[in-house]
């Protein structure tokens, strides 16, 4: 029971998210709803490819930023937004392939690579917010630098292209990705492909004695993880717009920050931290514009939660409600179970003659010990 408990945290915020916000049709929070959707579907990514895998990617803002400029780019010049959706996650899953081919066939160590992502990720960051100017265009696509390129097409349905989305159908849209995502890597996890992946983030070496080659099976996972990550980049796209901003520094922080804290490992874990600590920056956020604790920097306060988190909290919040119900549960006598006969002080168990004792502990004087095998 305690394994569900993430599905069931998830499956009731999705009714939630699915039938309560949008029955109150109130604009502001379902363009919220749509960027925590988002960074839902991105923390999903690092959760697949740290948490089941085991690869220390520090860059995966690189797929998401990739996503959303290569949809905003195409979508710009195609002219058709759907095309846009499938060729731009395609282009974030390629680059994905090929920095993961490099660093897999190279063995390269899990710290090594976590800094080479981290890197890639903030030269992305730099080369972008140098492409202004008209020199810097894609077409009919201008860069935009550091400004980003705030008028990116919205989604339309196929077929019309005219009708852009609302930002209604475009939060819908977003949580919807966000399950069937969730639903999908669950699954997919629980398939032999994911049994050896976990196998191979336990001891790679034992895997590749077995006979699994370690390196298409990170592979996989690797450009399975840039897909998403490019897919929450264009739909993060769609509910605000890109800019150099999705590969900064702190995007990539705030996404070790909802992993660790939502508890790594799981895949549930992840998206519950992402959208605590995304509705607790908000909060902070309106708390500020009041003027009561305009002092209270929000990045003080992510590096404070995850300071204690590591300190205090190391497993993250859902395995810590796993741990919980399993204590709740355990407690609970099982239902039609017939309680213990009482000891009699007459009964073998009392004499000592049955008794069970530990390693530690000494024989009673009263207790014959007989060798096994022999009479008594």
């Amino acid at each position: 029971m305690k394994r569900w408990i993430g599905f069931v945290l998830l499956a009731a915020a999705a009714v939630y998210g699915l039938v309560v916000v949008p029955s109150g049709d109130d604009m502001t929070q379902m363009i919220s709803g749509s960027v925590y959707a988002s960074y839902g579907l991105l923390a999903l990514s690092l959760a697949l490819v740290w948490g089941q895998a085991g690869i220390l990617s520090f860059g995966q803002t690189a797929f998401f930023g990739l996503g959303g400029y290569a949809y905003a780019v195409l979508a710009i010049n195609l002219g058709s937004t759907t095309a846009s959706l499938a060729i731009a996650v395609v282009v974030a899953a390629a680059f994905a392939a090929l920095l993961g081919y490099f660093m897999f066939w190279g063995r390269i160590s899990d710290v090594y690579l976590g800094v080479i992502t981290l890197t890639v990720s903030l030269i992305l960051y730099r080369f972008f917010n140098q492409t202004a100017g008209d020199a810097w265009r894609i077409g009919e696509a201008a860069l935009g630098g550091f400004n980003g390129m705030p008028g990116t097409p919205i989604l339309t349905l196929p077929g019309l292209p005219d009708e852009p989305l609302s930002p209604r159908q475009i939060y819908l849209l977003s949580t919807a990705v966000l399950l069937f995502a969730y639903l999908g890597l669950r699954r997919l996890m629980r398939s032999r492909f994911g049994r050896v992946v976990v196998a191979i983030r336990e001891n790679e070496m034992r895997a590749e004695l077995l006979g699994y080659d370690a390196r298409w099976y990170k592979l996989g996972v690797f450009t399975l993880g840039g897909a998403i990550a490019g897919l929450a980049g264009v739909l993060f796209a769609n509910c605000v717009f890109v800019s150099p901003n999705m590969f900064n520094l702190v995007s990539s922080g705030q996404l070790l920050i909802w992993v660790i804290v939502g508890g790594l490992g799981t895949l549930a874990g992840p998206v519950i931290g992402c959208y605590l600590l995304l509705m607790a920056a908000t909060a902070l956020g309106t708390v500020n514009q009041g003027g009561g604790l305009a002092w209270l920097d929000p990045n003080l306060v992510l590096g404070v939660v995850l300071t204690a988190f590591v300190l205090l909290v190391p497993s993250g919040l859902l395995p810590i409600l796993e741990t919980l119900l399993d204590r709740v549960l355990a407690r609970k006598p099982e239902h039609g179970a017939r309680p213990a006969a009482p000891v009699s002080a007459t009964s073998p168990t009392a004499a000592g003659v049955c008794a069970p004792r530990t390693l530690d502990e000494p024989p009673s004087p009263h207790t014959a010990i007989t060798p096994r095998g022999s009479t008594p």
